[in-house]
């Protein structure tokens, strides 16, 4: 009797295990971290870019450093913004005084189907920065190679840690920094990288804009279901 009542006990047991299992593999955790700036290794996830690449004289950085309050370091994207092209240079652009960072691209992608957010830790400046996420290429045309993007603006108080929230919903299809005036919907399953970038001009009303020095401090990146 008393085997058979270890036996049961032990199949109970396996059994709330394997329950306990197959209802967190069908409702994952409630947030989900994508990215996390507390190292030179996660840093090196990431790569820069802005108009120098194209005869602008704009620059920009990223580095760790100390994010205070007890907290770990975190990453801080910094740089200049300058509005004016290079002497003799052959490109001939729209527009000047941009920089960006932007995510290598993840191995295949990763799934965010489900999580309704994106969740922020950031320090800014008072100017307006832009979240872009990018997915598996699928709205395009069959012979454009590249990923469709997908845009938001992020606004944080000046020299306060705060935690920005934007919903998947909120971001709007772009191609080439030009919103596209069709309704399409995000595939949030197929997410291959992710940028932050910031432009001397636009954005929105109350922000910091012109040329001049920018700085955000970045501690983590999570999608949140809410």
């Amino acid at each position: 009797m008393s085997r058979f009542r270890g036996l049961l006990q032990a199949s109970i047991a396996a059994t709330k295990r394997a329950l306990v299992w197959n209802v967190e593999d069908l409702m994952p955790p409630s947030e989900r971290f994508v990215f996390n700036f507390n190292s030179k290794e996660e840093l090196k996830r990431w790569h820069l870019y802005s108009d120098s690449e194209y005869g602008g004289l704009s620059s920009a950085s990223l580095e760790i450093s100390d994010a205070g309050s007890g907290h770990e370091p975190s990453g801080t994207f910094s740089g200049n913004l300058s509005l004016d092209v290079a002497e003799g240079s052959s490109w001939r652009m729209n527009r000047s005084g941009f920089c960006g960072m932007r995510s290598k691209k993840f191995d295949g992608f990763i799934d965010l189907d489900s999580y309704d957010t994106i969740a922020m830790r950031l320090r800014g400046d008072g100017r307006c920065y832009i979240s872009t996420i990018y997915t598996e290429n699928w709205v395009n045309s069959p012979g454009q190679q590249e990923d469709n993007s997908w845009q938001a603006f992020v606004v944080v108080p000046k020299d306060q840690w705060h935690i920005a929230k934007i919903p998947l919903a909120r971001y709007l299809p772009t191609w080439r920094g030009n919103v596209i005036n069709t309704k399409l919907e995000m595939n949030p399953s197929r997410v291959v990288a992710m940028s932050l970038s910031v432009n001397a001009e636009g954005g929105v009303p109350g922000a910091i804009t012109g040329p001049g020095d920018f700085r955000l401090d970045i501690d983590w990146i999570k999608a949140v279901r809410t």
